[in-house]
C-alpha cells in the first residue's frame, strides 16, 4: 500500500526536502577539475550536519553491507551509488551525479543532479539535457487519477526517442518516513498500469539514462552500479508530492541569506 501523508507529515517533508535541495545546490558549486570525490563527500557530510540533518545514505544497510559514504557520487560510467574516493579525481570532460538524501525530524528528502566537469562533448551534453527533461516529463504524469505506469511510460518513450538507454534494474520509489517506500517507479513500462495515484503521496522520481545500452552491473564493492558497456550515464531526481492541483516538487532550496558585505563597502 502506498502511504498517504497527512498535513503534518507533508510539512516535515517540505523541511527535509528543502535541506536536501540546499545541500545539493551547495555541493554542485564545489564541482571542478582537480577535486576528489572523497573531498566532495566530506563536504556533503558537513553541509548536511550544518542544517541539523543527517545523511540517510551513511550506514544504509542491505544484508550485512552498510553504505560507507554520506552522499552518492557517480562519475562517468557510474550510474548510481558511487562511493567517494581520494583516488577518484575529477577531470575536465567528466560528468558526475550528485545524489543527496537526508533525514530531518524523521522524514526523508531525496534529490540528484548530474553536472559536467569543465567542457563536455555535445552528445554527453545531450544525454544530460535529455535525462533532466525526462524527469520533468515523468513528474507531469504524477497526477491524481493517473497510474504509476503512466510515469514510467512517459520517461521511457521520451528517452528512447532520443536514442539513449533507460536503466531497467533500478527504479524510483515512494519516500517519506523511510528512504524506500511503496511504490516502485520504473523508468520504463506500459501506460495505464500499476497503482492509481492519490493526493498526499510522495515519490522520488529519478530517470537513470545511459549513453549506450540500458544494461548495468554492480562492482565488487557491492554498491557502485556502472553501465555494462562503460559508456557514461546520467541521473536526475526530485521528491514530488501529489496534490489535487497537480504534482509539486518538494526538493526546492529555500532562499538563504547572503553573507554580510565587507566593512567599508
Amino acid at each position: 500500500m502506498i502511504p498517504i501523508k497527512d498535513r503534518e507529515a507533508i510539512a516535515r517533508m517540505r523541511e527535509s526536502c528543502a535541506i536536501a535541495a540546499m545541500v545539493l545546490r551547495r555541493l554542485r558549486a564545489l564541482v571542478q577539475p582537480g577535486i576528489s570525490t572523497f573531498d566532495l563527500d566530506q563536504a556533503g557530510r558537513d553541509l548536511i550536519a550544518g542544517y541539523g540533518a543527517r545523511s540517510a545514505d551513511y550506514g544504509y544497510q542491505i544484508g550485512s553491507r552498510r553504505f560507507p559514504a554520506h552522499t552518492c557520487l557517480s562519475v562517468n560510467e557510474e550510474v548510481v551509488h558511487g562511493i567517494g574516493s581520494l583516488k577518484r579525481i575529477l577531470r575536465d570532460g567528466d560528468i558526475i551525479s550528485l545524489d543527496v538524501t537526508v533525514e530531518y525530524r524523521g522524514f526523508i528528502g531525496d534529490n540528484a543532479i548530474t553536472v559536467p566537469v569543465g567542457a563536455i562533448v555535445p552528445r554527453i551534453a545531450e544525454l544530460l539535457q535529455t535525462t533532466e527533461e525526462a524527469l520533468q516529463v515523468g513528474i507531469k504524469q504524477a497526477q491524481v487519477g493517473h497510474r504509476i505506469g503512466d510515469i514510467s511510460h512517459a520517461v521511457q518513450t521520451f528517452v528512447e526517442a532520443r536514442g539513449f538507454g533507460v536503466v531497467r534494474e533500478l527504479v524510483g520509489h515512494g519516500v517519506g518516513l523511510s528512504m524506500h517506500e511503496e511504490p516502485q517507479i520504473p523508468n520504463f513500462g506500459r501506460p495505464h498500469t500499476g497503482e492509481r495515484i492519490k493526493a498526499g503521496m510522495t515519490f522520488a522520481i529519478e530517470p537513470m539514462v545511459n549513453l549506450g545500452t540500458y544494461r548495468v552491473k554492480t562492482l565488487a564493492d557491492g554498491w557502485t552500479v556502472v553501465t555494462a558497456d562503460g559508456q557514461p550515464s546520467a541521473h536526475f531526481e526530485h521528491t514530488v508530492l501529489t496534490t489535487e492541483r497537480g504534482p509539486e516538487i518538494l526538493t526546492v532550496p529555500r532562499p538563504e541569506p547572503s553573507p554580510p558585505a565587507p566593512a567599508g563597502v
